[in-house]
């Protein structure tokens, strides 16, 4: 009998018979139209595009709503209005929120003048974000450290990310400006680490909805890893987008502590945390490792 004659019995496979099967009638069989694995909306990660149309724009800005972008700082006199005036060229229609958490240089008062925003608060990224959040008028909140360079078209991408409304937030990729081989480690282990581990930190420029910040109670307030923590909430409400263009992060804290030791550090201190080691400890370990205050 010949194949193709074979093949008109759809449940008969032919390549177990020893039969050539031509390549679009083996696209047909049955383990090819069934899916191998089957995600739940949990499980998806939506990348979106860097570029979109006008119109696709016009109608990402209108799902998402304006947006409020929270910025800690402390003790950034050398380079705040670098970085206000950077980000503000680069996010026109935001709400830009500087919130200051103690600095003894003249940090406030370089930054009032570039910002809608100026508040005071305690120490801690955590409680300078939270209160950041509470003045901010935004539908999208956007946490961007004070270190970094954000990408041309940001607010767009953010916008198209959460015009799917199954969608609670997302996160930028990061690139560490240095051609050193600890620096394009970091920046590739960090990633694809974070995609198997499920983690995510604060300097990958975490955005959400006002609504999903405020479900799960905002960043909460511990000495470390309340990024980690933020974001596993996150996630645990909807999918998360990720942006596939970088922020340019600073390497200064690597410089100053040193790249392999700081790259080490945060890597021990990401599998403690995953084995559920308590926070207090984490802590201890990164002032003990790195012996100074979180900049």
């Amino acid at each position: 009998m010949h194949a193709r004659q074979v093949a008109k019995f759809p449940n008969i496979d032919l390549q177990h018979l020893g039969f050539r099967v031509p390549q679009k009638q083996r696209m047909r069989g049955k383990r090819f139209r069934e899916p191998i694995h089957r995600l739940s909306l949990h499980d998806v990660i939506i990348l979106t595009k860097p570029e979109l149309s006008n119109a696709e724009k016009e109608s990402a800005n209108l799902r998402s709503g304006p947006i409020s972008i929270i910025v800690p700082a402390l003790n950034e006199a050398a380079s705040i209005e670098r970085f206000l005036k950077h980000l503000g060229e680069r996010t026109e229609h935001a709400e830009l929120i500087v919130v200051d958490g103690g600095s003894n240089d003249d940090t406030v008062n370089l930054a009032r003048n570039h910002c809608d925003h100026c508040l005071h608060a305690s120490p801690g990224r955590a409680v300078q974000m939270n209160a950041g959040a509470r003045v901010a008028s935004g539908d999208t909140f956007w946490f961007v450290h004070a270190d970094c360079e954000v990408p041309a078209g940001c607010l767009e991408q953010i916008s198209g990310a959460l015009r799917h409304p199954e969608v609670v937030g997302g996160f930028f990729r990061i690139r560490i400006p240095n051609k050193r081989i600890v620096y394009r480690l970091t920046d590739s282990f960090a990633h694809y680490a974070g995609l198997l581990l499920r983690v995510r930190f604060g300097d990958h420029g975490f955005f959400c909805r006002r609504s999903a910040f405020e479900e799960i109670g905002g960043f909460p307030e511990v000495p470390l890893m309340e990024d980690a923590e933020f974001f596993h909430k996150l996630r645990r409400l909807g999918p998360i987008a990720i942006i596939s263009s970088c922020l340019i992060s600073s390497p200064r804290r690597y410089e100053r502590i040193g790249p392999w030791r700081l790259t080490l550090t945060y890597g021990l201190i990401a599998l403690l945390y995953l084995l559920r080691i308590p926070i207090p400890v984490l802590a201890r370990i990164y002032q003990r490792t790195c012996a100074q205050v979180r900049v």
